[in-house]
């Protein structure tokens, strides 16, 4: 699952390296090392431009609210709980299917966070002893350096309780696609730690490789067998991951000391 991340590129960057062709300056967010959901995020996706007479897609980087909320909702209230799309069945969900054939993004981020039961934790889980369990996060992140572009869907609400000109009356939101973790090594491993992300959580959220921006950006195709196939797994060993403090579990906590590297895990043994 992606349940946080982070994202802390300038769009300044973004726009060059996505190719975007309109970038609203008023839309800026600032760097978010811990990304909850609910949250505002920066999106590129491709759509014609509001108002404009030149009705061709444009490539835009946009902010949107993380967590989905369908077109069909009598409310937002359960946005917080559609984060996530699973690769699997995005293209049969209620929920899911439109924007998946119509509707598709890019979420640029740092890398996403999990966290892992510490292995004295779950030895009294084992033991049905009532403890509320120690987790330690684990930061991935591509071994590069490189954007961690997650697949992502977005879609509009109108908020019928408002009038049409307020500010306020459309919604935008977006989920994550996740898919299986991978089961490959890791490109980079800690010491004494998990050997692949699949050791970490068995889901992850997808991310494209640049040879796949294009298609999954481009509107025009609408075709779901040839979308599903955009949703195969990157290739294995492109991945780091390590763990990071704790304070990254509170989500009022922010800033880049959450994406240090830790010598040890804070938690104890966890493998």
């Amino acid at each position: 699952m992606c349940g946080r991340y982070a994202a802390s590129r300038r769009p300044e960057d973004l726009t060059g390296l996505f190719q975007v062709e309109k970038w609203e300056p008023a839309e800026a967010l600032d760097p978010d090392w811990n990304v909850a959901p609910t949250k505002e995020v920066y999106a590129v996706l491709e759509r014609p431009v509001k108002d404009a007479e030149d009705r061709r897609p444009v490539r835009q980087l946009r902010k949107l609210k993380w967590g989905l909320v369908p077109s069909f909702a009598k409310n937002p209230e359960g946005a917080a709980r559609m984060i996530n799309a699973r690769a699997e069945t995005v293209h049969e969900k209620p929920s899911f299917r439109r924007p998946f054939a119509a509707r598709r993004c890019i979420l640029p981020a740092d890398g996403y966070y999990e966290w892992v039961t510490g292995a004295d934790e779950r030895e009294l889980e084992v033991q049905g002893r009532k403890k509320r369990p120690r987790k330690q996060p684990y930061f991935v992140t591509p071994a590069d350096g490189s954007v961690f572009a997650m697949a992502g869907l977005y879609e509009f609400w109108r908020d019928r309780t408002l009038p049409d000109d307020h500010p306020q009356s459309w919604w935008v939101t977006c989920s994550v696609i996740t898919t299986e973790a991978e089961t490959g090594p890791l490109a980079v491993a800690p010491a004494d730690g998990p050997r692949s992300l699949s050791d970490i959580h068995p889901r992850m959220p997808l991310m494209l490789t640049p040879d796949r921006w294009d298609a999954w950006l481009d509107p025009a195709r609408t075709d779901v067998d040839e979308l599903r196939e955009l949703l195969a797994p990157p290739p294995g060993g492109l991945m780091r991951a390590y763990p990071v403090p704790t304070a990254v579990s509170n989500v009022r906590n922010n800033g880049p000391e959450l994406l240090e590297e830790l010598a040890a895990p804070e938690v104890g043994t966890l493998f």
